[in-house]
């Protein structure tokens, strides 16, 4: 991808050997060993392009953690163990890391990447190869970012389930005068991305909007000061931007949809000015999905389509699938299903192409469970319950248990659609296990549809479990 990553800022420490895999290896050769790993993402449905260059990397530290693809390839090679077993690092110290070169470092020689059509098209590791540490304390100096992006301890945010969070409330820090950034600041800027990705994955939106805003207007502040290196300059343009982003979607996904709208259209600009692909196509991406849900079908298919005129140079079936995807939402909120169901045909297809390098690392989440997911929500759209909840059902039970927040959603979509469909109890069962969720998971979103399936079960009362689950629905605490 090319500069909408999020990356860290110690690419000179060298990486620690990755001894368990190696161990686990045995005396096959790393080509041998590859072939077993390809039989066994066959075995799950899983198509991975491992060859004996990326087992060198796992083994020599260079791949820290495995993308979800691989993760679950070497978890049912090796029952019983986890990724800490296998001598990865685990999953929430590394999410939103990816390699770019700053100031201190020599550039990387770019090529084109090209689209993985089978398994021996390139490695898919979506974390930084090289930069294998926890940068955290190296960030210190950086003064207005250390406000903006850190707490030491008690800083928490509304919903006490999230606990401590890297975001700091001063918003006061961001007007503060800001001596001219270097490349700690972009990459105290890159981890308070990620930690906000790692967050919203697992608790939802609700709880962190609120406390969002402090960073992203330091973010702007450094760039108004200016970084004397180019290199630094296009890390801090990229992480601002994508920063923007993230919040935006934070709004989005708590109900705020013009607070949304303006961070997308910032995000927009400042790839614009960069000329960064990357960061325009995620921007687009996001736009599409908000007009979508804001009653806009016809702009979410534009700016679906505008996004993947950008995404097309980078080499990422991915992130076309994803884009074709937020395409067909457009088509179905236009009641157009001939052309939904042409855009889904292309996003199975870009999908069934499989990872690559030039994945974009926000995309982590972006697996079959999301797939199935958008897919349930098209067929919703056009009136198509059984089949909504045919992919709705398949997109919670795929879900990668780290993602809390996405399991919820599917499981509130599957609940409106079977109620919507005439299957009150099933219904009312489903509910039930969104509602258990609730006390992790702060999303105006999940509530929203919650209300609306309540609504549709009202006049069924009387069917097995139904009245238990609009009880408990009933005595949930008003948000805040």
């Amino acid at each position: 991808m090319a500069s909408s990553t999020v990356p860290s800022s110690q690419p000179d420490r060298p990486p620690r050997p990755n001894l368990v895999f190696r161990q686990l290896r045995g005396p096959r050769s790393p080509a041998e060993f590859a072939a077993s790993v390809r039989r066994a993402a066959r075995e799950i449905g899983e198509r991975v392009s491992c060859d004996a260059r990326y087992v060198h990397r796992v083994e020599a530290g260079e791949i820290r953690c495995p993308n979800y693809a691989y993760e679950r390839v070497f978890l049912h090679m090796f029952p019983g163990r986890t990724l800490t077993d296998l001598g990865f690092a685990p999953r929430s110290s590394v999410r939103g890391r990816r390699r770019r070169d700053d100031g201190d470092t020599p550039p990387a020689p770019v090529g084109a990447p090209a689209l993985v059509t089978g398994e021996s098209g390139g490695s898919p590791e979506p974390y930084d190869p090289h930069h294998l540490y926890d940068t955290h304390h190296d960030y210190e100096e950086s003064d207005v970012l250390r406000r903006a992006f850190m707490t030491g301890g008690g800083a928490t945010v509304a919903a006490a389930s999230l606990g401590p969070l890297a975001l700091a409330p001063d918003a006061s820090a961001a007007q503060r005068a800001v001596r001219r950034p270097g490349a700690s600041d972009a990459g105290a800027l890159e981890e308070a991305v990620r930690r906000i990705r790692v967050l919203d994955d697992r608790h939802g939106a609700d709880g962190l909007y609120r406390r969002a805003s402090a960073p992203l207007r330091a973010a702007y502040a450094l760039l108004d000061a200016g970084a004397t290196r180019q290199r630094t300059a296009d890390r801090l343009y990229a992480g601002a931007g994508e920063l923007a982003i993230s919040v935006g979607w934070l709004a989005h996904d708590s109900g705020r949809f013009d607070d949304a709208r303006s961070h997308y259209a910032e995000a927009l600009a400042t790839a614009r000015v960069t000329g960064d692909l990357g960061l325009e196509a995620h921007a687009f991406c996001n736009t599409a999905f908000l007009a979508r849900d804001a009653g806009r079908p016809r702009e979410a298919v534009r700016a679906a389509q505008a996004a993947q005129r950008a995404a097309r140079p980078l080499g990422s079936p991915r992130l076309m699938s994803l884009l074709a995807l937020r395409e067909a939402g457009g088509w179905a909120g236009l009641t157009d299903r001939a052309g939904c169901e042409q855009a889904l045909a292309r996003a199975q297809a870009y999908f069934d192409r499989g990872t690559a390098s030039a994945d974009p690392e926000w995309m982590t989440f972006y697996g079959e469970a999301e797939l199935e997911g958008l897919e349930a929500q098209c067929w919703s759209a056009l009136g198509d319950w059984p089949r909504a909840a045919r992919h709705a059902r398949r997109a919670a039970e795929l879900q990668d248990p780290h993602f809390t927040r996405n399991i919820a959603l599917y499981t509130a979509e599957l609940a409106d659609d079977l109620a919507r469909g005439g299957h009150p109890d099933e219904a009312a069962a489903a509910g039930m296990r969104v509602l258990d969720l609730l006390p992790e998971v702060q999303s105006s979103r999940v509530r929203t549809i919650l209300a609306g399936t309540a609504r549709v079960l009202l006049p069924h009362r009387r069917a097995a479990g139904v009245s238990a689950f609009l009880d408990r629905h009933a005595s949930l605490p008003r948000p805040v």
